[in-house]
Formats: structure tokens, C-alpha cells, sequence
């Protein structure tokens, strides 16, 4: 592999996590993003309180992120080998801490709207 592209990008994604399931996450990500955008522009603002509460829920999902492809994958924390791995792994734990906190976010925004003044 001499050049990085998004195609090989997908293909490595595909192998790793399955077809299936690697599009079934591609497709929640999306759907749970164009909910978040709605909560944005039907209120109009941001809510600290529930952003604060989406940032606190952040631990949790880099944890959650990280066990979910350990199992997926079926390797363990003791076949990490050197920087990369702990990199990629490090990566993993951002995003799943960023899904969660817009999930958090968007479903608090849905179940309790802003009230109008």
C-alpha cells in the first residue's frame, strides 16, 4: 500500500469490523449527526446544561468505543504492539467519546425541547 485513500480506508474498515456491520455503523453515525444538526437549528442555541451532561458522559463512551472493538475485532489489550496501535486505539477512544457526548446531546434535546420564552 503506497498511497492512503479513502477507498482503501473503507476496505480496511470492511475487513475489520465485517460489511455488515461497518455500514450499519457508517449509517447510525449519520443518522444520529443529521439529528444532532435538526436539534441545532430548530433551537437555535446551545444548551449548557445538557452539553455539560453530554461531557460527562464521555468517559463512558471512549471506555464503551474501545471494549466494542476489542471484541469486534477479537484481540486484546495485550496484543497492542507498539505506537501505532496504542495511537489507533487512543483514536478510537476520541471518537467514541465525541459519538457519545452528540448522542447525549441529541437524544436530551429530543426528549426535552427548549422552552420558548
Amino acid at each position: 500500500m503506497k498511497e492512503l485513500t479513502f477507498e482503501t480506508l473503507i476496505a480496511v474498515f470492511e475487513e475489520m469490523f465485517g460489511r455488515g456491520l461497518f455500514w450499519a455503523l457508517a449509517i447510525v453515525a449519520g443518522i444520529i449527526t443529521l439529528g444532532y444538526f435538526y436539534v441545532l437549528v430548530r433551537d437555535r442555541a446551545v444548551s449548557w446544561r445538557k452539553f455539560l451532561l453530554a461531557q460527562i458522559s464521555m468517559p463512558f463512551g471512549a471506555i464503551a468505543a474501545v471494549l466494542f472493538v476489542q471484541w469486534v475485532t477479537n484481540s486484546g489489550f495485550r496484543d497492542i504492539g507498539g505506537p501505532v496501535d496504542a495511537i489507533v486505539l487512543l483514536m478510537v477512544a476520541t471518537a467514541g467519546a465525541i459519538g457519545i457526548a452528540v448522542l447525549t446531546y441529541t437524544v436530551e434535546s429530543l426528549i426535552w425541547p427548549k422552552k420558548e420564552a
